[in-house]
C-alpha cells in the first residue's frame, strides 16, 4: 500500500467547495471557549460539506490566528455567521423548517446510534460550552436531544470530538 500524495486527493478549491452540493446540516457552536475546538469544527465541516456554521455567544470568529491553526483554511470554504443569541438562531431555523437537535446528555435523549435522520430534511446540531454544555433554554427550544453513547467512566468528550462523531454519523446515514 502506498500513501497518497496531496495532489492525488482530488481536493476542491474554494470555488468548487462553494458550488458543491452541501450536506443538509447546519452546525451551531454556542459559547465555545477554545479557539482550537472552533477551528477543528470548521475543518470537520469542510470535510463533510456542511452547509453552514453559526458561531454564537462568546464563540470567537475568523479571522483568528488560533482558529486558523486547526481550521487550516476551512474558514474560507465553510459558510459561517456570527449571532450573539443562540435562541434567536434556533427560532429562525425552526421557522425555516430546519429540525434542531441539541447534542447533550438529558433525560429521554435519543442515542445517536438509534437516531435515523430523514432524507430531504435539513438539520441543525447545537454543540455547547466545554464545561456547561448546551444551555437548558436551547434544549427547551430544540426538536430533540441526541446523546453520544459512552461506556467509560468520564461520559464526557471534547466538543470537537463530539462534533466529528455526530457529523460523521449523520453524513454516512444521509448518503
Amino acid at each position: 500500500m502506498r500513501k497518497l500524495a496531496n495532489a492525488e486527493l482530488d481536493r476542491k478549491n474554494i470555488e468548487e467547495f462553494k458550488q458543491a452540493e452541501k450536506t443538509p446540516i447546519i452546525v451551531i457552536l454556542d459559547d465555545i471557549r477554545s479557539l482550537h475546538n472552533i477551528g477543528s469544527v470548521f475543518r470537520t465541516s469542510d470535510a463533510f460539506l456542511i452547509e453552514k456554521i453559526y458561531l454564537c455567544g462568546i464563540t470567537a470568529t475568523p479571522p483568528n490566528k488560533e482558529i486558523h491553526k486547526t481550521a487550516l483554511g476551512a474558514t474560507e470554504t465553510v459558510t459561517w455567521e456570527y449571532a450573539k443569541d443562540v435562541l434567536e438562531v434556533v427560532t429562525k431555523l425552526k421557522a425555516e423548517n430546519v429540525k434542531v437537535y441539541s447534542i447533550e446528555q438529558t433525560e429521554n435523549a435519543m442515542m445517536l446510534d438509534n437516531f435515523q435522520p430523514e432524507r430531504e430534511t435539513k438539520y441543525a446540531l447545537i454543540f455547547g460550552n466545554e464545561v456547561k454544555g448546551v444551555s437548558q433554554d436551547a434544549i427547551n427550544l430544540s426538536d430533540g436531544v441526541i446523546e453520544i453513547p459512552q461506556l467509560g467512566s468520564k461520559h464526557s468528550l471534547n466538543i470537537s470530538v463530539s462534533a466529528g462523531i455526530v457529523i460523521w454519523d449523520f453524513f454516512q446515514k444521509l448518503k
